[in-house]
Order: structure tokens, then C-alpha cells, then sequence
């Protein structure tokens, strides 16, 4: 492999990062909420000497479920699109973090079962099972929060990994919408047998506010602005062109297409209005800006959704939500770009360098493909002035070697721990390459990458 000449240009000043909400500021949001909750418990805490066996695991049953009831707000902020939660994380990151909470709900849960459960018992003396009746006949509405404690168990259980690759995305995100029912029937029973909302009308207030406020953020970014965006926008397919074997591109037309506010990196939520696309939408990478009404993403088949977008006709309609994203070209802050690519990962990357080719930048692309067919937009890609495109084709089991192990790497950047890095690609491939480079001394912080995956 040859080495590259390394560029002697001055990073621009337009292509360093704008200043975001840090996500240190949501986490202490999150967590001082989570504080507020907490004080709501130990006000309505008895006072006196240390409380018997029944009344303590009384205690802390009514701490966890006060927990589980106040971090499955965020949980569903996390995910309800709201735009600033958006810019300061990354959705990205904000489904990784949803995920988190919804393990810690599920724990608190658990927790707030069990020790309900054990304080009868050592109330009356009687055994689990028994127990577990007592408690579910004799507050109110616990029959409906058991159906809802179940539906998120079934959701929770959903979620493992080896059992998610067993339902196909529709069926995970059917089974997903149920959430919102289980909320609700949670949530009667918190104001009905919670004692710290019985006795305190201030925390009872409080907490359907919270509640209230958790529906409107849902209904407002998940339904009302979309529905909006979409009659505004009115994107309609008006080609699919084949780019290789198993990648396809989406060309959209739509009137207003250049207003959508769309930034080089960036990727949409798109729905498609046609047979089998009507229930789901998919994130999918812009790979070309806005331009004359035009936009489009190029698809790689991954799943039975990304299978069949080859399929769709011309003039069927999409709703988009978005844009999302901060794998974008703003977050460059070196001279020396590497982009390294595989597979459909090659639709943000394409925008990306075309956008440090503007500002005066001469990246460097890294193409992994197994197969020369697979280098979708490869002739584009060329024609970009400035920038270096080093195709990585073949499989490691026939090459001998793998082209993107830290000394491959090393032979074709000079200095790479002064290099900025921009991975797009298989999730396997994302972790080895980010390996790779860690180990050739490229700080973190310089590394981006960026998982579509919503679930």
C-alpha cells in the first residue's frame, strides 16, 4: 500500500464543531428529577426508631416503584424525537441510553414486587404465593398493573439480543407500542396504592404533571410534527437506481425538500406510504444533499424492510422525520480526515467528504468491500476533487490479511494518531476498525461513528 502525502492545508475555521448542550447536562437533568423523586418517598417516611421487617420492605418496595414509575418518563423521552434531547446527545445515543433504562425500570420493578410481596409475608405469616394473592386483592388497580408489569416484562424480554434477532423489526416495534399501554395501566395504580400520593396532594400534582408533560413531548415529536412535516415536505420516490450488488438509491423529489434542514452526515427516519413499508419507519443516511427539489439515501439489504425498498414504484409518497444525527461533518476539528467506509455505510461518508472537499479539506477515504460490486457510488466518489479513494476490496479469509488492521492502517496514514476519523459501516466492522486505530494512538474523542439502528 503507498503512503499518503500528508496535507499541509490549515483546518478552516467553518469546519470546526458548533457548540451543543453537552450530554453531561442531560444526565444531571435526568438525574435531579430522579432526586426530586427520591424526597417525594422520604417525606412520607414514618419517623422513630428502626421499622420492623414488614414496614422496611414496605419501605423500599415503595422507593423502587416510586424509581420505576419516575425513570419511565425519561425512558420515553429519551426516544420521543424531542429535537433538543437530539442536538445535545445524538439519537444514536439516546436509544443506547433508553435501552439502559429500561433495564433499570425492569429492575426496580422486580424489586418493588418482591418486596411487597415479602412484607405481607412477614406480615401475616403466610407463604409467596399467598402473599402475592393478598397483595394483588386487596390495594386498587393492581390487577391492571400486573397486566402492565407483564406487557413490560414481554417487552424487556424482547430486547435480548439473541431473542430480538429472532423477530423481524415490525414484529419488535408492534410489540414496542405496547408500552404506551402498559404505562397507562402502571400508572393508575402509582396514584391509587401509592401512600406517598394518598397523603400528599403536592406529590400527586406533581407526578401527573410529569406524566402529562411526558404524553404531550410524545404526541407532539412522535405524531403532530411529523404528520406536519410530512404534508409540508411531500416527498414522493421518483427513481431507485441500483448501485451494486444488495444497494439500492432512493431518489426523492419534493417541493421543499431543500428546507428540511438536512446537514452532510445526517440521516432521516423514513415511512414509505406503499404495501409493507406502512407500519415502520427505517433510518437510512442521506447520501445526497438537498439540491433542484432532489434528495437521496442509499439503502444497503440488511432486513426484510431494506430487502424490498428495490421494490418501490415510482411516485410513492414517504413521510421523513428528521434530520437526525451528529455524525456530521461540523464535528471535524483536525486537518487530516480519514473516512472509513463499508458497505451501505458509504451514503453519510459520500456527503461528508463532499463537504470537506468544499471547505478546503483533502480527506481520505478507506472503501471496505468483499466484492468490487459492492462499491455503490464508487464513480462519484472519484470525481470529487481532493479527495484520496482507496478501495479495500476482498474477503481477509482469500487476501491473508486484513485491510484494516492497525498496520495496514499505519502503512497508508502517516502520523494516524494526528488523523480524525469518521467510521460508517457493519457494527462488527465499526468495532474492529475503531480497535484498530485506538491501538495506532488515535485518541477517542477523535474517533466518530454512528449506529442506525433503532432498536
Amino acid at each position: 500500500m503507498t503512503t499518503l502525502a500528508e496535507p499541509a492545508r490549515p483546518l478552516p475555521r467553518t469546519t470546526r464543531a458548533r457548540p451543543r448542550l453537552d450530554a453531561v447536562g442531560l444526565r444531571v437533568l435526568i438525574a435531579a428529577g430522579y432526586v426530586l423523586a427520591v424526597v417525594m418517598w422520604s417525606l412520607e417516611l414514618p419517623d422513630g426508631p428502626v421499622p420492623p421487617p414488614s414496614e422496611l420492605a414496605r419501605a423500599v418496595g415503595e422507593l423502587t416503584g416510586i424509581s420505576a414509575g419516575y425513570l419511565t418518563c425519561p425512558q420515553l423521552l429519551l426516544v420521543a424525537r424531542v429535537p433538543w434531547f437530539e442536538r445535545a446527545v445524538g439519537l444514536d445515543r439516546l436509544v443506547a441510553w433508553h435501552r439502559w433504562l429500561g433495564t433499570a425500570v425492569l429492575t426496580f420493578v422486580g424489586i418493588h414486587v418482591t418486596c411487597k410481596v415479602v412484607g405481607t409475608m412477614f406480615l401475616d405469616g403466610s407463604v409467596p404465593w399467598d402473599a402475592f394473592v393478598t397483595v394483588l386483592t386487596s390495594f386498587p388497580d393492581m390487577v391492571t398493573a400486573l397486566i402492565g408489569t407483564l406487557l413490560f416484562l414481554a417487552i424487556g424480554v424482547s430486547a435480548v439480543r439473541r431473542l430480538r434477532r429472532l423477530l423481524s423489526y415490525e414484529a419488535w416495534w408492534l410489540l414496542h407500542l405496547t408500552s404506551y399501554l402498559a404505562v397507562y395501566l402502571t400508572f393508575l395504580h402509582e396514584l391509587s396504592a401509592g401512600t406517598h400520593f394518598i397523603a400528599n396532594d403536592w406529590n400527586r400534582a406533581a407526578w401527573i404533571a410529569l406524566y402529562v408533560a411526558t404524553a404531550a413531548a410524545l404526541v407532539i415529536w412522535r405524531f403532530v410534527v411529523p404528520t406536519l412535516r410530512a404534508w409540508r415536505h411531500r416527498l414522493r420516490v421518483v427513481a431507485v437506481v441500483p448501485e451494486g450488488d444488495g444497494i439500492v438509491s432512493i431518489w426523492f423529489s419534493g417541493p421543499r425538500a431543500h428546507r428540511l434542514g438536512v446537514e452532510a452526515g445526517n440521516f432521516l427516519l423514513v415511512r414509505f406510504l406503499a404495501r409493507g413499508h406502512l407500519l415502520t419507519a427505517h433510518p437510512y443516511s442521506v447520501s445526497r444533499m438537498p439540491d433542484d427539489g432532489l434528495l437521496r439515501i442509499t439503502v444497503g439489504a440488511s432486513g426484510d424492510h431494506s430487502s424490498r425498498v428495490k421494490e418501490l414504484t415510482k411516485g410513492t409518497y414517504a413521510v421523513v422525520e428528521g434530520p437526525y444525527g451528529r455524525f456530521t461533518a461540523d464535528r471535524v476539528s483536525r486537518p487530516r480526515v480519514v473516512l472509513i467506509a463499508g458497505g451501505a455505510g458509504i451514503g453519510p461518508l459520500r456527503v461528508i467528504a463532499e463537504e470537506l472537499v468544499r471547505r478546503g479539506l483533502e480527506p481520505v477515504l478507506l472503501y471496505r468491500a468483499q466484492s468490487s460490486g459492492r462499491l455503490a457510488l464508487l464513480g462519484e466518489l472519484r470525481r470529487l476533487p481532493g479527495l484520496t479513494v482507496l478501495p479495500l476490496v476482498g474477503r481477509r479469509s482469500d487476501l491473508g490479511w486484513d485491510p484494516l488492521s492497525p498496520a495496514m492502517l499505519a502503512s497508508v496514514l502517516p502520523r494516524p494518531h494526528e488523523w480524525e476519523a469518521f467510521l460508517c459501516g457493519p457494527e462488527g466492522m465499526m468495532r474492529a476498525v475503531e480497535g484498530s486505530l485506538l491501538a495506532l494512538g488515535m485518541p477517542r474523542r477523535f474517533i466518530h461513528r454512528e449506529t442506525l439502528s433503532m432498536s
